[in-house]
C-alpha cells in the first residue's frame, strides 16, 4: 500500500491558478498510476486527470482540458495538478488516487489508494 497526502488547496479568485501536490510514501511510487478526482458538495466524485507511471500518457476530463496539467516527479514521489484559469465550478475537494499499474483509468473504483483530499474554493 502507498500513503497519499494532498496539499496546495485554498481560496483563489476566478481566473487564478493553484498547484496541487500529492505526496506518496510507502512502496515505490514509480510503479503507481495516479489520478486526480474532485467532489463538490452534493455531487458525485468525478474524474479530473490521470497519469501513467512514466508520464508517457495522460488523460483529462473535458471540463478541465487546456486549463489543468497533471505531471509527476518520481524522484520526489510526488504528482502535481497545475490548475490555471480557475472557474467557480472548479470548487471542490480534490483527491489523488493511486494503483500499482502501468495503465490508468478515469474510474474512481479502479484505484485502491486514496488521499484525504484538499479543498479548492474559487470565488467569482
Amino acid at each position: 500500500q502507498v500513503q497519499l497526502v494532498e496539499s496546495g488547496g485554498g481560496l483563489v479568485p476566478a481566473g487564478g491558478s493553484l498547484r496541487l501536490s500529492c505526496a506518496a510514501s510507502g512502496l515505490p511510487f514509480s510503479r503507481y498510476a495516479v489520478g486526480w478526482f474532485r467532489q463538490a458538495p452534493g455531487n458525485e466524485r468525478e474524474f479530473v486527470a490521470a497519469i501513467t507511471t512514466s508520464s508517457s500518457n495522460t488523460q483529462y476530463a473535458e471540463s478541465v482540458k487546456g486549463r489543468f496539467t497533471i505531471s509527476r516527479d518520481n524522484a520526489k514521489n510526488t504528482v502535481y495538478l497545475q490548475m490555471n484559469s480557475l472557474k467557480p465550478e472548479d470548487t471542490a475537494v480534490y483527491y489523488c488516487a493511486a494503483r500499482a499499474s502501468y495503465l490508468y483509468s478515469a474510474l474512481a473504483n479502479w484505484y485502491n489508494n486514496w488521499g484525504q483530499g484538499t479543498r479548492v474554493t474559487v470565488s467569482s
